[in-house]
């Protein structure tokens, strides 16, 4: 049995659509759900001899469940981006992990593949806000402006897709979506012909501007805090505008904040794009927290910690 297990997000799906279009594995199990669900190993129990590829999702979150596959004599190629901790040794694991704050699971991918599809890994990197390292990508291939401008759209309406409490807050489910984007070799085809794409740019565009019309509730020189309400409209521009919103002032972190069903609060980092460190830091001191230096979220803080993670949050990104 085969598994693709990957992030929900553009960087997960386009590292899967890389590898397969490179090696096709048609009778893959895919494995996958909204941004934030991580833990996305606790849905294998696999047998020795099974094979299972793992993208964009931390290592260290899966520890537990990926020590059990490894144990079950199962292969896994394990590539990511977040925060790792000590990567097991085991003949059964070929890990490729890069924390660097300027690279994400798709760029890792397109070295693993010598480039061979670096049209698709640069609308990873823009949806995944690395700009820079998307341009700098680009620079090995002749493309125009238009058509960079084109993947730079490509990727941020994927990854805008990925974020929502549930599935049902997304309008395709990342496995749809994965499905959707597959038969396109090249991403300009996608971009021109996929109907899937026109109807995201269409809520895209509606969420964002209930987005853009929000104030933020606190701004000093550590950065920015925006409260966006409990809505699915909210949950879903939460990661793109958090992402604008940094390159607006590249000086300064950002924080959204949304109040879960339950009281706790939905929470989205981004360390300053001039300084890309601080936002692990910061999330991994909470409950829930997690991510990477440059991209960090708490999926469910408690209410009673909100003004000590607003506190840190200064703290953090003052220093």
């Amino acid at each position: 049995m085969n598994y693709d297990v990957f992030n929900g997000d553009a960087d997960g799906i386009i590292a899967l659509h890389q590898l397969r279009l490179d090696a096709s594995c048609t009778d893959a199990q895919l494995i996958t759900g909204v941004k934030r669900d991580i833990h996305l190993l606790r849905n294998i129990d696999c047998s020795a001899g099974d094979s299972i590829t793992v993208l964009d999702i931390s290592l260290d979150s899966n520890r537990e469940h990926l020590l059990k596959l490894l144990n079950n004599n199962c292969q896994v190629l394990y590539i990511d981006h977040h925060f790792a901790g000590q990567i097991p040794d085991s003949a059964f694991l070929d890990a490729h992990i890069d924390t660097n704050s300027d690279i994400c699971t798709s760029l890792i991918v397109d070295r693993i593949i010598n480039g061979r599809y670096r049209s698709w890994a640069i609308a990873a990197a823009f949806g995944d806000n690395l700009h820079n390292a998307a341009i700098n990508a680009a620079q090995s291939i002749s493309i125009s402006n238009s058509k960079l401008d084109q993947l730079r759209e490509l990727g941020e309406l994927i990854n805008y897709n990925g974020y929502g409490a549930t599935i049902n807050d997304l309008h395709f489910h990342p496995r749809d979506l994965y499905n959707a984007l597959h038969p396109y070799e090249n991403p300009f085809d996608f971009y021109n012909n996929s109907q899937v794409l026109a109807q995201l740019r269409e809520g895209f565009e509606e969420d964002m501007t209930k987005a853009r019309n929000t104030s933020p509730h606190l701004e000093n020189k550590a950065g920015r805090i925006y409260f966006l309400p409990s809505e699915p409209w909210a949950r879903r521009a939460s990661g793109v505008f958090s992402n604008e919103r940094a390159r607006e002032k590249p000086d300064l972190a950002h924080t959204i904040i949304i109040e879960n069903n339950d009281k706790s609060f939905r929470i989205s980092v981004r360390a300053p794009l001039n300084n890309r460190k601080g936002a692990d830091t910061l999330c991994l001191a909470f409950p829930t927290g997690g991510g990477r230096v440059a991209a960090a979220g708490i999926n469910a803080l408690p209410a009673e910690l909100l003004d000590a993670f607003v506190n840190s949050f200064i703290e953090v990104f003052t220093s």
